[in-house]
């Protein structure tokens, strides 16, 4: 479902420079998120709530840790109250998911964070959009994942249609929009502006882009690990947004929509 025939652009975003950069280049709307290189975690609820002053509408993702979105009683009951702390901060929406061991999604795990959600909302009086992030793509059946969490109440979902990048998965995205046509399907993983008139193809309603660089170190000492994802001194570094591709992916849009 494509709201008002129109696509739109989301930009992923870790911090309150690339929610103001996002909004200034013409982002509808950002996700923000802490360590982006980590394939992003929750953020704190004072970035939330900094996030939501600086830039456009802000979905802030819930994920309490990185790796696979197996999660048990503890961390869900953890990222319930993580989407209480986004909406009270200003959150426009929040970016959820969960799996069960076998690749289905964890509809007791889903449950509790939409009501979560829709409490908050209540809470804060106004609505809240959910939107189902790429755990889909681990799912072992993305397009009947798609449709169950449509069928529990999510606003959107986010996906590469299983694939590694949204291009390579483009024919998947497409059966995934086809399966759920009144719920919002937005491409996501490895998109570049120059894709965008190609995954618009297939029927989304959004395209997320995390139009990051690599920022440059700034050490005045010697270079030690700080973790097991460290790497070296040349590749331990944080992303930050790029105006240039978020201005690209706008004018890619503003073309699909003429």
């Amino acid at each position: 479902m494509r709201p008002g025939g129109r696509l739109a652009l989301e930009i992923a975003v870790a911090g309150v420079a690339g929610a103001r950069i996002a909004r200034e280049n013409g982002a509808d709307r950002v996700e923000l998120c802490s360590a982006l290189e980590l394939g992003g975690v929750t953020p704190s609820g004072a970035l939330v709530e900094a996030a939501c002053a600086a830039g456009p509408p802000v979905h802030v993702l819930v994920r309490c840790r990185p790796g696979d979105f197996v999660y048990d009683a503890e961390e869900v009951a953890l990222m319930a109250s993580e989407v209480r702390e986004a909406v009270a901060a200003g959150a426009a929406g929040v970016v959820v998911g969960a799996l069960t061991a076998a690749g289905a999604l964890d509809t007791g795990a889903m449950r509790r964070l939409l009501d979560a959600a829709a409490e908050a909302g209540s809470a804060a009086g106004r609505p809240v959009g959910v939107t189902v992030h790429r755990a889909i793509d681990q799912a072992a059946d993305p397009v009947a994942t798609a449709v169950l969490a449509a069928s529990l109440g999510a606003t959107r979902i986010l996906t590469s249609g299983g694939a590694a990048t949204a291009p390579s998965g483009a024919g998947k995205i497409a059966a995934i929009a086809a399966a759920v046509p009144f719920t919002e399907v937005m491409a996501g993983a490895g998109v570049r502006p120059g894709d965008v008139a190609g995954l618009a193809a297939t029927g989304v309603a959004a395209v997320h882009l995390s139009a990051k660089r690599a920022a440059p170190a700034r050490r005045g000492g010697t270079w030690v690990p700080m973790g097991s994802a460290s790497g070296s001194a040349d590749t331990d570094s944080h992303f930050v947004t790029d105006p240039g591709i978020v201005a690209a992916a706008r004018a890619a849009v503003d073309a699909v929509n003429r």
